[in-house]
């Protein structure tokens, strides 16, 4: 039947924002008291929603305690603050999105980022009118690699999952489009290529551009 739809991933996909993330949550643990990570490091601690970053980053001694609270919060708030001090669009990105904004294809964001931030991120960089909806992480909903989300946003498009295609840069992401039952594409300039791979992605691609070249998008682009 083709495809109608496809599905972004937020952060390693169309944003890096690893910078801001490791140094928002490198400053709630040093001024909670606590030892701080290597920025790369936060590469593999991020994916799987704020409450995940955190129990990943503090101390294992202090988990089952109130750390993982204080630490949040400071984080939260100091996120909102920085969020944008050092995140940019991956190169191609705006090409990108500029050229499927041109097709009839149904664009969405399927993020475990806290939904608020995720909104707020892609109306800073990419408009208010460049994706048809952009959902995160919310209270009482599973996060990725449980498909609730995506299954919700793909009824609101009235597109069924095999006319989607998901894309994102980590294993989570292949599992999302897998549970899904979307067309998963891996995306190597985001912060866990090694995973794409592994997960048996159904296309990896090495740059924006080579999403349209997709042969599921022939006759589209």
């Amino acid at each position: 039947m083709g495809v109608k739809a496809i599905l972004f991933d937020l952060d390693g996909t169309l944003l890096d924002t690893l910078g801001d993330i490791a140094d928002c949550a490198n400053y709630a643990l040093a001024s909670l008291g606590y030892g701080v990570h290597q920025a790369d490091a936060y590469k593999y601690f991020v994916g799987s929603g704020v409450d995940k970053l955190i129990e990943r980053i503090i101390p294992p001694e202090t988990r089952g305690f109130d750390a993982a609270a204080r630490v949040k919060r400071v984080y939260l708030e100091y996120y909102s603050a920085h969020l944008f001090d050092k995140t940019r669009p991956y190169d191609g990105i705006p090409d990108l999105l500029r050229a499927l904004e041109k097709t009839p294809l149904r664009l969405a964001v399927v993020s475990n980022k806290p939904d608020d931030q995720a909104k707020f991120a892609i109306s800073r960089y990419f408009g208010g009118d460049t994706f048809d909806i952009v959902i995160g992480g919310m209270d009482g909903v599973p996060l990725k690699p449980d498909p609730t989300i995506t299954r919700r946003v793909l009824r609101e498009l009235s597109v069924a999952s095999s006319e989607a295609m998901y894309v994102g840069d980590t294993g989570i992401d292949m599992r999302t489009a897998k549970n899904a039952g979307c067309i998963s594409v891996g995306v190597t300039w985001g912060f866990r290529p090694d995973e794409v791979r592994a997960a048996g992605a159904d296309y990896i691609i090495d740059s924006p551009e080579e999403l349209l070249k997709l042969p599921d998008l022939g006759g589209i682009i």
